[in-house]
């Protein structure tokens, strides 16, 4: 069974109008109209006051039996999303790391002191160098990989 048919099932079994419906959940009428017919859906917050009025499960509502629905279909489309948005958030800030300790190592080198002790040895600290520039290569790598796949995922997502 379709969200919308569950929607209105229980609407009509409760003798409820639209009008009524929607006064209960603080909607307007249009908006129970379209979830009805299955042009939109509601939010999360309204699922949980929709299954409190009814006193049914929030699974028997959003899953309507054993098929899967456009509810429940949504609800992974956004769990996927959301998921997606923190591993974007995870790899922009690692490779933000990388490239600030990357810069740090060469401003170091570049403002440090060599010299030679009095037994003739020199002090210098020259892998500061190789290390910084691998830090900033890497850290344009993860953003470059990053924007990759996010412009890769927009592509997907519009078609």
């Amino acid at each position: 069974m379709e969200f919308g048919d569950k929607i209105k099932e229980l609407r009509t079994k409760n003798q409820l109008t639209q009008e009524k419906f929607a006064i209960r959940l603080n909607v307007t009428r249009q908006a129970v109209s379209n979830w009805e017919n299955n042009r939109n859906l509601p939010d999360l917050e309204l699922l949980i006051l929709i299954s409190t009025i009814f006193h049914i499960s929030l699974d028997e509502l959003i899953l309507g039996g054993n098929n899967v629905n456009n509810m429940t279909e949504k609800l992974i489309k956004d769990g996927s999303k959301t998921r997606r948005a923190k591993l974007n958030m995870v790899t922009t800030l690692i490779g933000a790391f990388l490239l600030i300790f990357g810069f740090a190592c060469i401003f170091i080198k570049a403002n440090s002191v060599e010299y030679v002790d009095a037994s003739g040895t020199l002090h210098e600290n020259f892998y500061l160098l190789p290390i910084g520039f691998l830090f900033i290569f890497a850290g344009m790598i993860v953003f470059l990989v990053t924007g990759i796949k996010f412009i890769n995922d927009s592509f997907r997502s519009k078609k």
